[in-house]
């Protein structure tokens, strides 16, 4: 089993920045690692993925503004938002598949833009 913890959202004005972390906790092996988020009314989206070997993987809408970045010894994945825009504001989940089927969710944190 896997735990996913998120930290680091909150309250941004548009223009601002915020940095997105997620630690794992557990013996499993993590080959993806993603960043997905949900406003009220929509779907869940995928925001920016990372493989194990450093591969990524950006939604447009965010692609110029969002850095997502992996430490592979600390288990951890992190997401740095940058021109932040109120359309941003959602909450954001991490997510993280094995090398096989299995897969975790966060329990998510919420992100505000202010315009």
């Amino acid at each position: 089993q896997v735990q996913l913890v998120e930290s680091g959202g909150g309250l941004v004005q548009a223009g601002g920045s915020l940095r997105l972390s997620c630690a794992a906790s557990g013996s499993l092996s993590l080959n993806h690692m993603d960043w997905y988020r949900q406003s009220p009314g929509k779907q869940r989206e995928l925001v920016a993925s990372i493989q194990y070997g450093g591969q990524t993987t950006y939604a447009d809408s965010v692609k110029g503004r969002v850095t997502i970045s992996r430490d592979n010894a600390k288990n951890r994945v992190f997401l740095q938002m940058n021109s932040l825009v109120p359309e941003d504001t959602a909450v954001y989940y991490c997510h993280a598949r094995t090398w096989g089927t299995a897969e975790f969710w966060g329990q998510g944190t919420q992100v505000t833009v202010s315009s």
